[in-house]
């Protein structure tokens, strides 16, 4: 028994339903929003708010190091990987832009890549080092990547050989990034609605019937599913595996040398400073079956890997303490290409963002609002 304030302000039909509340969703909505005012948008999110991979990442805003471009470069040629890089960077553009730095938390602290004592990784980076940069000169206007000792030196890790480092990546704040791109949807009259978990969706001749775990069914104009790694569930067809990422959080360490976004092992970990302590992810490498899963939670195989690293390597001689442990859920694919497009008349997919949703989530949108808006 809706009133006519409801039924006007809350539940008329939307001309677009975007299932999915995280980075790629929002930006979707304010971008078709932007292009038709006067349309009605809704913003479905399964939890009490953005609760996927976009608030649970690592807050690396980061292109590629060199380790992975290489492997890109060997697995799928030049073009490919530049045009991913490039895709990576102007994406990072953009979300700045839209945002801005102080938003975000943006801290263009560097990227680095570290590379232990007779580790054959490091003889297959240097030996193409310069050819990578000259590729990617023309992206940048600069050379890229340095080798950087001082910084190594500074940073009081152990074991640790070489670190290849950038200026152009750094750090921001997941949180922030995700409040202030909410808020500004919200702004502009984009309708976000909570705690409001899509269970299926059958597609009629004139719109889309939604249905949702609570009993409420919806109809829609389009659809476009933004759901990233729970893709499945609502479009079983595509090639869409979840990835969980394991992370850790210590307390602030007194006097941290370590200060920028870092990569080891092609990739398979990840830290960064945060508030003063350190903020480490990966080890999926441990176990790819299990980690091979949309259940969030911890395992003490990779817990205890993650830990070793910080006495070892991160942390030598330094006393720690853990005060947060999360995973988050990436998207992926037999490839790194993310899936946009449309899967039938009225429905569009914008998923598989391959982790690196931070970079790319703003570039996805826009394909995924331009879909829409041909129809």
């Amino acid at each position: 028994m809706h009133s006519i304030w409801q039924h006007t302000g809350f539940h008329a039909a939307p001309h677009l339903t975007v299932i999915g509340g995280g980075l790629v969703g929002l930006f979707t909505a304010l971008h078709y929003k932007r292009t038709f005012p006067t349309q009605r948008v809704l913003v479905l999110e399964r939890g009490p708010f953005p609760s996927g991979a976009s608030v649970k990442n690592a807050g690396f805003a980061c292109f590629g190091s060199p380790s992975e471009l290489l492997a890109d470069l060997d697995r799928e040629g030049e073009m490919a990987m530049l045009a991913r890089v490039h895709e990576r960077y102007q994406g990072l553009l953009e979300l700045r832009a839209e945002l801005g730095d102080a938003t975000i938390g943006f801290e263009p602290t560097g990227g680095h890549e570290l590379y232990r004592h007779h580790d054959p990784l490091y003889t297959r980076v240097a030996e193409r080092f310069d050819r990578l940069n000259e590729l990617l000169r023309p992206l940048f206007g600069r050379t890229v990547f340095h080798w950087d000792p001082q910084h190594l030196s500074a940073s009081g890790m152990q074991g640790v050989a070489h670190l290849a480092s950038t200026p152009l990546e750094g750090g921001l704040d997941s949180g922030k990034l995700m409040s202030a791109l909410l808020a500004k949807a919200v702004g502009i009259g984009i309708l976000f609605r909570p705690s409001a978990e899509v269970v299926g969706f059958e597609e009629g001749s004139q719109a889309v019937l939604i249905r949702l775990a609570s009993g409420e069914e919806i109809h829609s104009g389009q659809v476009v599913v933004a759901t990233n790694a729970w893709t499945q569930q609502l479009l079983p067809h595509l090639d869409v595996r979840p990835a969980r990422g394991q992370v850790i959080l210590t307390a602030p360490v007194p006097d941290l040398r370590i200060k920028g976004t870092f990569h080891y092992k092609e990739g398979y970990y990840y830290f960064r400073d945060l508030a003063g302590g350190i903020l480490l992810g990966g080890g999926r490498e441990l176990d790819i079956d299990g980690e091979t899963t949309a259940e969030e939670g911890t395992t003490p195989l990779i817990q205890d890997a993650l830990e070793t690293l910080l006495r070892e390597v991160i942390l030598p001689g330094t006393n720690f303490r853990i005060t947060r442990r999360w995973s988050g859920i990436m998207g992926l694919g037999p490839t790194k290409v993310p899936v946009v497009e449309r899967v039938s008349e009225r429905v569009i997919a914008a998923v598989r963002l391959g982790g690196m949703g931070v970079a790319i989530g703003i570039r996805v949108a826009h394909r995924a609002a331009r879909l829409v808006e041909g129809a």
